[in-house]
This record gives structure tokens, C-alpha cells and sequence, in this order.
């Protein structure tokens, strides 16, 4: 966890608009490529980092140190408010890939832990069944509904959350293997 993202998020809930700004200036690159990413528009990339500074700004987001690193939280606002944005206009991109970790970072320390991580996961998901695997990829990569991949697929919608569901249990499973294996990767 970085401590300097800590603190700076604890002096923006005391009202410390230069707290903000230098959060701002560490993430803003990053989040906006990946709300481009998601979203493949210049404007709702740049409304979704806006709304994801808003909420902190407003306290509507709250970060809590005991569930995760905050440039994991951060990114992964960024990304629910790129989706929404897109499910409002319902226009969900079909060429839409997450598997891929912007490159802009504000620093390389974090770039080394999300690729790190970005790598154990997409291994840990290349583990699951195909069906599980299509199932996390539209619903968590491209940030489909389940009642929308079930009409994809033309499959019940308890069928897909019940692929989901498992995927899920599966991962929760492998991904501490790994971890506590010092975060190898199989080769």
C-alpha cells in the first residue's frame, strides 16, 4: 500500500483541496486511459475520471485501507463510472479488452505491482472452465449485465449466474495458492 496516496486521501476528507490536486496529478493519466479504454470516447472517459474525483471529493466514494491498496480502489471506481456512463447511453463497446494494464502510471513501482497482478490474475482465470472464463470476461472485462450475456448466449440467466458465481469461488480459491507461493507464475 502506498502510504503517500493514504495520507493524501485522509487530508482530502479533512477538506484539503492541494491533498486532491496532487492525487489528481498522480492518477489522472492513469485513469483516464483506462476510462478511454473502457469506453472508447475521449468526452466519457474524461466525465468518468471527473465523476471518480467528484465522489472522493464529496466523500460519496470511501476508500478503506483494509480492503485493498487505494490505487486499486481508485482504478476500480474509475471503471464502474466508465460503464455506467456507457450503460446509460447504452452503448457498450463490442471491441472492448481489459486485459491490458494502461501503460501510464504515476510511478513504476505501481506499474510493476499491476502488471504483477494483472498476470496472476489473467492466469488464474485461464484455469477456469471456457464457459466460466466467457462468463468473467463479459461481466467483469466488458462490463455486460448477466441478463445481457444471457441473451447473448440464449442461456437461462440463473445458468450464467450460477457460471459466475463458481468462477468466482474457483478464483477465490487459486488466487491465494498463488500468493502464498510468493506470487509465481506456473510456466
Amino acid at each position: 500500500m502506498n502510504d503517500i496516496d493514504v495520507e493524501l486521501y485522509e487530508k482530502v476528507h479533512l477538506g484539503d483541496k492541494q491533498a486532491l490536486e496532487k492525487i489528481y496529478d498522480r492518477y489522472e493519466k492513469l485513469l483516464f486511459s483506462l476510462a478511454y479504454k473502457v469506453t472508447g470516447q475521449k468526452e466519457l472517459a474524461e466525465e468518468a475520471v471527473q465523476e471518480v474525483f467528484i465522489k472522493i471529493w464529496t466523500k460519496k466514494g470511501t476508500y478503506h485501507a483494509s480492503k485493498g491498496k487505494f490505487s486499486s480502489w481508485i482504478m476500480t471506481m474509475t471503471r464502474n463510472a466508465s460503464i455506467d456512463l456507457l450503460r446509460k447511453r447504452r452503448d457498450i463497446p463490442s471491441n472492448f479488452e481489459y486485459e491490458q494494464i494502461p501503460s501510464e502510471t504515476p510511478s513504476v513501482e505501481n506499474l510493476v505491482e499491476w502488471k504483477e497482478e494483472g498476470a496472476m490474475l489473467r492466469q488464474a482465470v485461464s484455469e477456469l472452465s471456457e464457459e466460466q472464463q466467457k462468463m468473467i470476461h463479459l461481466f467483469y472485462y466488458k462490463g455486460l449485465s448477466q441478463q445481457s450475456i444471457a441473451s447473448e448466449f440464449e442461456i437461462p440467466l440463473g445458468t450464467v449466474k450460477g457460471r459466475v458465481r463458481l468462477a468466482l469461488k474457483h478464483l477465490r480459491k487459486i488466487i491465494p495458492q498463488k500468493l502464498s507461493k510468493g506470487g509465481e507464475l506456473d510456466e
